[in-house]
């Protein structure tokens, strides 16, 4: 009587493994900060802040991004456009942007920075853009601090919190002061001009920062 046969032994590999991974797609949470105090840009800073919001939208569904929008103006920053990837949300939002009165630039960088910061704390995934539409002029401050070094300081502050920042000088070139620019510097941020940008020239610059 002969002995059962053997069966030939399986050898298992590490590369005959496979493990199912999902793989989540990072997002991104673009803020625009938009100076809405008078000055002689306000007109041309509104209009492209409105196309650029809305051009970033119409394609961000897919892409899972959103795009929010905080207007600061008087001794206020308001909430205009909660992150969304919706545009008609948006277009309804932008219809009526209020413009005129002091700059409280401190409040509108520290609007901006805890509406992407919520975005953060809720999604880990979400890599946050500050983009700041300014002369960088500040007159109105929050606490004691003389208003322009109040900026400079909340500006320190949200680059230590690693949030990549633009900032787009609204300022005409005849009346240039470098307070944007420095901004820019203390967001350890981009800085563009707007008279240099077209308003696909605004686009691109905000997508170039997404795609770092």
């Amino acid at each position: 009587m002969h002995a059962p046969r053997r069966q030939p032994r399986v050898l298992l590999r590490r590369d005959d493994l496979r493990q199912k991974v999902r793989v989540r797609r990072t997002r991104n949470a673009v803020c625009f900060v938009v100076d809405a105090s008078w000055s002689m840009a306000t007109e041309e800073r509104m209009r492209a802040t409105k196309a650029a919001v809305l051009s970033l939208l119409r394609d961000a569904y897919q892409r899972r991004d959103q795009v929010g929008l905080v207007s600061f103006q008087r001794d206020y920053a308001s909430i205009l456009l909660p992150l969304t990837n919706s545009v008609d949300l948006a277009r309804r939002c932008l219809q009526a942007m209020p413009t005129g009165g002091k700059t409280p630039l401190a409040r509108g960088l520290l609007t901006g920075y805890e509406l992407l910061e919520r975005a953060r704390l809720h999604d880990a995934e979400i890599l946050p853009l500050l983009v700041i539409l300014t002369d960088g002029q500040a007159n109105v401050a929050i606490g004691n601090m003389p208003p322009q070094s109040e900026a400079y300081k909340i500006a320190d502050f949200i680059a230590e919190q690693q949030i990549q920042a633009i900032v787009i000088d609204t300022e005409h070139s005849n009346f240039e002061r470098g307070l944007s620019r420095k901004l820019a510097e203390r967001l350890k941020g981009s800085y563009y001009r707007l008279e240099d940008l077209s308003d696909m020239g605004l686009v691109r610059a905000v997508q170039a920062q997404m795609r770092r």
